[in-house]
């Protein structure tokens, strides 16, 4: 199994970013999928979440209306497009197939000026 994610960088505040996660190892289309994040000295949080089908989302409060996850079947990816970035969004962000205690190796997004 490899969750592989991609995308993260350094943006000002206000930016936006997609972040990509690509899944092989596994029957991608019968998992649900999540991203977390781990900030510096935090534990990990729970971004965002999508069902298998990509119909259910389910969201963070503090990332509520500016975060949007999705997911291609055919591409075994799973994206999380963010929109009007924090400083306090900076942290490492990973993806998870729900359930499971697989992982990728994370992508750093900063947000700062």
């Amino acid at each position: 199994v490899q969750l592989v994610e991609s995308g993260g960088g350094l943006v000002q505040p206000g930016g936006s970013l997609r972040l990509s996660c690509a899944a092989s190892g596994f029957t991608f289309s019968n998992y649900g999928m999540r991203w977390y994040r781990q900030a510096p000295g935090k534990g990990r949080e729970l971004v965002a979440h999508i069902n298998s089908s990509g119909r259910d989302t389910n969201y963070a409060d503090s990332v509520k209306g500016r975060f949007a996850i999705s997911r291609d079947n055919a591409k075994n990816t799973v994206y999380l497009q963010m929109s009007s970035l924090k400083p306090e969004d900076t942290a490492v962000y990973y993806c998870n197939a729900y359930g499971t205690r697989w992982w990728g190796q994370g992508t750093q997004v900063t947000v700062s000026s």
